[in-house]
């Protein structure tokens, strides 16, 4: 049985080695000199880079530094609640406080299970302004959406529905082509295909679960990338976390940004490869990396590595920024490395035709050994896809977890993937897909420029739908969700331990249904908390892109 499984063991490894096999170059030329560094306090080009061509003066990105008195207040403020907290813990333990937390029973001779620093954080921090989060929503995602009012008596231990609405518009939701709707053609086609094939498969693809609909979402899905082939699986966060593993392994490495989604840290680590990160967009960083795995090869041994697979997003969906892609990809063929592509809030969104961060740089999606993307967004819908070759894509369905083990893909899903991806290239026969896409570029320049011109700092790429406005203290963050909920505005606001301690935000998310009017009106509803609060801390001079460089289609 031993020599057995060895066998298999080998033989699956031989299959990962056939779809990426790593050539590593015996020299390489000296290191360019440093460009400019992420962070720096400068309104324009972010993250380090080595040459200059056509795509590069266009850049945009904005990451201006946390103002010193405000990072030392924030810091001050933090401190304080951690001080409350552990007075309370003490008055808790003694009986002074009533303890409604939920904790963990003591055991004698064991030790507690899940209580630590986060269960601390959640009792004595975020409970405290638990009401910005979680909230109850009674519509679809449109522009508009009903939230259904809370009330707490217990200072946020508890919750109850006050039984009133509050329609408000929506700025919060990964709505980015306006195509989550409940009514349309889009709509009508998943209504057919319901009474047609149900809601469930009720199998995996390998058993009975494999539908003509499906077939039809893999075909399409590859050629809207411009790649061989695709396989689509039925939850976005698993395509990464379960098909890394098919992919890299022990004495593999990976060098991942440090800004990369829970899914693909999870997945990498499930890899059993080692991890190397590089900071956020630095080409020298990653370069520095990449010599270092070719020259040194693996610890202790010093034998080549297996692979070497750089990891990256492009669209990173807390900072608003883009991979710096040209850059990788020529790292990537310098270094003989492999490049997974996360586009799992670029597809739809960027590009001159919806294709992704791959279009909009104007390049061969031939390039990306694997590109994978999620139908969460952009399509109004659930799953995710990886597209490459033939051969990676027939190796991913006899090894990957996602695709062996979990249920196919609900088709009522899978149509409304199929009916937004047909409309974004032309074969409904209209120019809507165009529309869409032009509006929500339109839309993501014009809500960007004006808040960086009434002193905002805004992080991120002047055409990313994500737009993170810094709110740093702590206090603001509760404060600016339930003013500007109180004034017909719903908005996520994010905060430790999700972003660095210094850096909390609210975050946009910008729709192509958004019309103006609703653009003007949010912008006079942040202008009003942003006075209230005053969060106006950029330092620096605007930045000069407009919206007029987009021609909108009637």
């Amino acid at each position: 049985m031993a020599t057995g499984r060895g066998s298999i063991n080998r033989k699956l490894e031989d299959n990962k080695k056939d779809v990426l096999c790593t050539q590593m170059p015996e020299s390489h030329n000296n290191r360019p000199k440093n460009g400019h560094k992420n962070g720096l306090r400068s309104n324009g080009k972010n993250g380090s880079h080595t040459s200059q061509s056509r795509w590069d003066e266009d850049f945009f990105e904005s990451f201006e530094e946390t103002p010193l008195l405000v990072a030392i207040l924030t810091y001050l403020g933090y401190g304080l609640l951690v001080v409350i907290g552990q007075i309370r813990d003490l008055m808790r333990a003694y009986g002074i406080e009533k303890d409604k937390s939920c904790t963990e029973p003591k055991l004698e001779g064991f030790v507690p299970l899940y209580q630590s620093w986060e269960s601390f954080y959640t009792r004595n921090v975020y409970r405290r302004i638990r009401d910005c989060w979680n909230r109850v929503v009674g519509s679809k995602p449109g522009t508009r959406i009903t939230i259904l009012d809370r009330d707490s008596c217990d200072y946020g231990w508890t919750f109850e529905l006050t039984g009133k609405k509050l329609n408000v518009m929506n700025f919060g939701s990964y709505n980015y082509l306006g195509f989550a709707e409940n009514s349309g053609p889009c709509c009508d086609q998943v209504q057919a295909v319901t009474e047609k094939y149900g809601v469930g498969v009720c199998a995996s693809r390998q058993e009975m679960g494999y539908m003509d609909i499906h077939r039809e979402l893999d075909l399409l899905v590859a050629e809207f990338l411009g790649v061989e082939a695709a396989i689509t699986v039925p939850m976005g966060f698993a395509t990464n976390s379960m098909n890394m593993p098919a992919l890299v392994s022990k004495g593999s490495l990976i060098l991942s940004d440090e800004l990369n989604h829970a899914s693909l840290v999870l997945g990498s680590r499930l890899s059993g490869a080692l991890i190397r990160t590089y900071k956020h967009n630095d080409m020298d960083d990653l370069e520095m990396k990449l010599r270092d795995a070719v020259c040194n090869g693996q610890p202790r041994t010093h034998r080549p590595w297996k692979k070497i697979l750089i990891v990256v997003e492009g669209v990173y969906s807390m900072e608003g920024s883009i991979i710096r892609l040209p850059d990788v990809l020529r790292l990537k063929k310098k270094y003989k490395a492999y490049v997974y592509l996360d586009e799992a809030h670029s597809i739809g969104a960027m590009g001159p035709h919806g294709r992704g961060v791959v279009d909009y740089f104007g390049l061969d999606p031939r390039d990306i050994d694997i590109m994978m993307g999620t139908f969460t967004k952009s399509f109004g819908s659930a799953g995710g896809y990886i597209g490459g070759s033939k051969s990676l894509i027939n190796h991913l369905r006899t090894q990957a977890h996602s695709f062996i083990y979990s249920t196919s893909m609900s088709p009522p899903v899978a149509q409304q993937v199929i009916s937004v991806m047909k409309v974004i290239m032309g074969k409904d026969g209209t120019n809507q897909g165009m529309k869409h896409i032009r509006q929500l570029a339109w839309n993501t320049r014009y809500f960007r420029k004006r808040l960086q011109d009434r002193g905002y700092i805004i992080y991120g790429n002047k055409d990313s739908p994500v737009v993170p406005l810094l709110l740093y203290m702590p206090s603001k963050v509760a404060m600016f969700s339930r003013e500007t909920l109180k004034r017909g505005m719903a908005t996520v606001v994010v905060g430790f331990p999700a972003t660095p301690l210094i850096e909390t935000r609210a975050r946009f998310c910008l729709s192509a249904a958004h019309t103006k009017e609703m653009l003007d009106e949010a912008l006079k509803i942040i202008d009003d908390v942003g006075d209230l609060l005053r969060l106006r801390y950029s330092s620096l001079k605007p930045p000069d892109f407009s919206e007029k460089d987009i021609q909108l289609i009637e």
